[in-house]
């Protein structure tokens, strides 16, 4: 059960339309820094895993057999030490996340209002942004005047006033978007390592039982 909650929390946050809209986007060569994405696969994994695991141990349970206890045991330790070692990654990387996602807007953002060519794609990159992100411009002097002298750039407000002050930047949103995933990621590790551990115990502890047991 813990290893279902886990995979479906995991595959709600890699298809979430926040963040597909926009680890998806190109420009030009460039794709999108897709860091962020590395986190997810290894709780789709990990939840995967868990839940063959967890029939693993079930089944050794009701069968009482020692051998798929300690396969269980040995199981649930190679993923505990897995997921501590992910944990450690995603706690050094949490910055650069956000920081990659942010380089990248910001290039859009300038292409986008160089206008280079007729090929390139920043007015679109920085379109999906403000559209997804409900935001407009970067966290400078400039991205503060862009809703009024670029509003082909933002989505549209009823009024110019509004126009010019609802609007957030960008680099402020893709901070609260990306924490609050990396937030849920943390929580979700935390639960599942402690429910591991439970697991470790109460498995050697039924392993012992079964061994010291007069009937066999």
């Amino acid at each position: 059960l813990a290893g279902g909650i886990i995979l479906g929390v995991a595959l709600w946050l890699r298809h979430d339309s926040q963040t597909t809209n926009i680890l998806y986007l190109q420009l030009g060569d460039k794709q999108a820094p897709n860091t962020f994405y590395v986190g997810i696969y290894i709780l789709i994994a990990v939840g995967a895993v868990m839940m063959f695991v967890g029939f693993l141990g079930c089944y050794g349970a009701i069968q009482e057999s020692q051998c798929l206890l300690g396969t269980f045991f040995t199981c649930l330790v190679i993923l505990f030490a897995c997921e501590v070692a992910a944990g450690i990654w995603g706690f050094v990387n949490k910055d650069q996340i956000a920081k990659d996602v942010k380089q990248f807007y910001d290039q859009a953002f300038q292409q986008a209002l160089m206008a280079e060519s007729e090929t390139n794609n920043g007015k679109a990159v920085v379109k999906t942004f403000h559209e997804t992100l409900d935001c407009c411009g970067p966290d400078n002097a400039i991205g503060a005047i862009t809703p009024l002298w670029r509003d082909d750039l933002c989505p549209k407000k009823d009024s110019f006033l509004k126009n010019f002050m609802e609007f957030s930047n960008c680099h402020k949103k893709i901070d609260e978007l990306f924490s609050g995933k990396l937030y849920l990621i943390g929580i979700a590790a935390i639960v599942v390592a402690v429910i591991m551990i439970f697991e470790m115990i109460l498995s050697m502890v039924l392993c012992c039982g079964i061994r010291n047991s007069s009937v066999y």
